[in-house]
């Protein structure tokens, strides 16, 4: 039912001071700044191989800009949500219903401020048994695209790796998300010296990775960060560096054949490593 992770969305305040933090953190320029008009909120795409990343802002009076001004009310400019791509949006309902859950497909459009151009796309917002309390929806893409990103050097982000939700249920977690979404689950794992259970869910060349935490928080669960994978972590650490940018040494990773980084500024509070894999997979 779901065949990729479409885009993740970080909620902002200040949109313009975001898309300047962002170019400076992926090296790379947006390739959409729009509106929702229906929605009253704007925002600033960048588009990777695998998905795109989102920020959004509060616009104009409307239901999304009380929804997102609540969400920085709380938080601050923080990740906020993650978007599950379908093929076909009406097949993902009727599965939906045979689950047991009653959802509606809704529209969606947005115009690009820069050529006018549209793109249009349906929406399942879906209900909290399902998003777990997440901000999380379905979508399938009608009509326009994103310009793909153009001479990619070593230095800019290239992909998304893997996104990161912490929760309290890794049960409920994967009922939902292999039995329900149809994702593949590629890894349960307890880590004996963390005390933690860790789940890999892949799609589209990524993974959504899951790590339970009994007891810590109220909510079920939290977008927690994102790791980005870049072709060369020792260019991107100059560029990084020579733009002001805080970013931790490089090491090795957890994950044998690979190099991290951590960025310690310019994400809008969002956790975020850097990775570059050293090894075929």
């Amino acid at each position: 039912m779901i065949s990729s992770v479409d885009h993740l969305i970080i909620a902002v305040k200040d949109l313009d001071q975001a898309i300047n933090d962002y170019e400076k953190v992926l090296g790379i320029e947006l390739c959409w700044k729009g509106k929702h008009t229906e929605l009253g909120t704007k925002n600033a795409l960048f588009n990777f191989e695998n998905t795109y990343l989102e920020l959004l802002s509060p616009c104009d009076e409307g239901p999304g800009t009380e929804f997102i001004n609540s969400l920085l009310a709380e938080k601050g400019d923080h990740l906020a949500g993650i978007v599950l791509g379908t093929k076909n949006i009406e097949h993902a309902k009727e599965s939906l219903k045979k689950s047991g859950h009653e959802v509606e497909v809704t529209l969606g459009e947005a115009v690009n401020e820069a050529d006018g151009q549209i793109r249009r796309w349906k929406n399942i917002f879906l209900p909290a048994n399902l998003s777990r309390e997440l901000f999380i929806f379905i979508i399938e893409h009608t009509k326009g695209s994103l310009p793909k990103q153009k001479n990619q050097e070593p230095s800019k982000v290239k992909k998304l790796d893997h996104v990161v939700i912490n929760t309290q249920d890794a049960d409920n977690f994967i009922s939902i998300y292999r039995d329900v979404y149809k994702i593949r689950l590629a890894l349960d794992k307890t880590i004996e010296h963390w005390k933690r259970r860790m789940l890999f869910f892949r799609t589209n060349a990524t993974t959504i990775e899951v790590i339970e935490e009994k007891d810590k928080k109220k909510s079920a669960d939290e977008l927690w960060g994102l790791a980005w994978e870049v072709d060369s972590i020792e260019e991107t650490h100059k560029r990084l560096v020579s733009n002001n940018v805080e970013v931790t040494p490089i090491k090795e990773g957890l994950k044998k054949g690979t190099l991290v980084a951590t960025i310690k500024s310019h994400t809008c509070n969002v956790p975020t490593l850097l990775i570059e894999h050293t090894e075929e997979e």
